[in-house]
Order: structure tokens, then sequence, then C-alpha cells
């Protein structure tokens, strides 16, 4: 039997209680390198259960123009993937519970080479990864060095993944399933409840793992519409900029743990 990591507890915990997960994503280094840590500790104050710490990058496809900006800021702070696992060991230095996924894109893990990211990334604390642009075909080598060391690889699902290849990606995913409501970039469009319902439910004829649910997800009422259908709401947009806009570190901590706090309500009503 696979051992649990802090993913898998989590998850179990959350489906004892019959309470619905909330995955939160923020930059490492947006809104400054001293204040990540600080801020990881107000999401999991706020209700967070799940934290997805984006590691920044120059050209960061898959994200629409808030997240764009949150990694600019990121990568002018000095941010890079070596920063981000010692964030990460801070973290832990307050907090062995809360599980930690990195998000971002395969360029810096090859520059670091996979086995060394899988190796510090152990280290540091880190759950699981999620790289964005390494397609299922070539994703086998990470996968199995993460798996050897007790981290999950997280996938995304889109509404036009073909059956073909939500199969091959149930079958590498652990963890989570990362549910892509809408077509197009982080922070686009609106959410159609009737697709993501109906997708869902055929995902769940290929994978017995968690669904969470996100892009388009700003606010409580969003966060609590998708979590009928799947064990989680993944918010990232909304904070990535509440902390772009906020005047100081202070203020950034005290807006996320006000948009937070409210979508936690919300799910747990």
């Amino acid at each position: 039997m696979i051992e649990q990591n802090r993913i898998d507890r989590r998850f179990a915990a959350l489906g004892r209680e019959g309470r619905k997960a909330l995955v939160t994503y923020l930059v490492a280094g947006d809104g400054g390198l001293g204040n990540t840590v600080p801020l990881m500790h107000q999401l999991v104050a706020s209700g967070a259960d799940v934290i997805e710490l984006g590691v920044p990058f120059s050209d960061p496809m898959a994200e629409g123009p808030v997240i764009q900006k949150g990694h600019e800021r990121a990568l002018a702070n000095g941010a890079s993937l070596r920063k981000c696992l010692a964030l990460v060991q801070e973290f832990r230095q307050r907090d062995d519970v809360t599980p930690v996924i990195l998000m971002g894109y395969a360029n810096p893990i090859q520059r670091m080479g996979e086995r060394a990211f899988a190796d510090a990334a152990c280290e540091a604390g880190v759950d699981g990864a999620l790289t964005v642009d390494l397609p299922a075909e070539e994703a086998g080598p990470l996968n199995a060095l993460l798996a050897e060391r007790g981290l999950r690889t997280i996938f995304l699902l889109t509404p036009t993944t073909s059956d073909a290849r939500i199969r091959e990606i149930s079958a590498l995913a652990s963890g989570f399933v990362y549910y892509v409501s809408l077509k197009g970039v982080t922070g686009a469009g609106h959410l159609d409840l009737d697709s993501v319902r109906d997708q869902l439910a055929h995902i769940r004829r290929f994978t017995g793992l968690p669904l969470c649910v996100g892009f388009g997800i700003k606010d409580g009422a969003s966060a609590q519409a998708v979590s009928a259908y799947g064990e989680g709401a993944v918010v990232g947009s909304v904070l990535v900029s509440a902390i772009g806009r906020a005047p100081d570190a202070t203020a950034a901590r005290e807006r996320v743990g006000a948009i937070v706090g409210e979508i936690r309500q919300a799910l747990d009503r």
C-alpha cells in the first residue's frame, strides 16, 4: 500500500467531515520574497486546505494577465525555483500539516534536473507538483521520481480533453485531479455549471481521485457552486490580483485573508 502524504490525508479528512477542499494559489515572491511565507500562513489561518505555490516563470503560457503580472512581479523580486523550495522549507518550520504543491512550468525543473528537483522538493517539504506544460507522454520519468519520494503529481483536465487522454492522465495522476472549468487561460470567462457537472461525472468514469475545479472561481458563490459537483475549488487569480493591488505587505495579507475567509464560509454552508 502506498503511504499517504499530506495531500491524501487532507482529502481523506475532508471526506470524513463532509467538507469541500479550498485550494489556494499564490506566486512565490509576489508581494516580496519576505512576505510569501506570511501569506501562506495567512491562507491557512483563513481556511485554505491546500496551497499551490506558483513557481515564477518568464513565459507562463496558461495564465491570464492577472497571474502573468504576478509572475513578472515575483521575478523582479528575485524569485526562482530554488528560492521557492527555500520558502516551503521555511513554511514547514511552523506548519507541518498543510499540503503544498509547486505549480509551474517544465523549463526550471529541467534546468535544475528532474532528479535534483525531486530530491530538493522532498527535502523542502513539498507534497506534489503540477507542471502545466509537461504533457502526459513526457511526464513518466518525473512522475516516477516524485512517486519514489512520496510526492504526488497533479494533472490538468479540460473541457476538450479526449477520453483517451483522460484515461492516460488518470493512470499517471495522484493526489487529486485539477479540472479546468473554462476554455482559455486563468481568470477568464464565466462558469458553465451544467458543463462542469457533466464533465466531472464523465471524468469519474476514469478515476477515483478527488476532483477540484479551477479557473473562474472568484468568490464564495462560484466556489460553492462548483464544489457541489467536485471535491473542492481552486482559487488563484482573485488572490494574485489582491496582492498586486495592495499598498504594502500587511494590506496584502489582510485582503487575501478576507477573500479566503469569505470563500471558506461559503464552502462550509
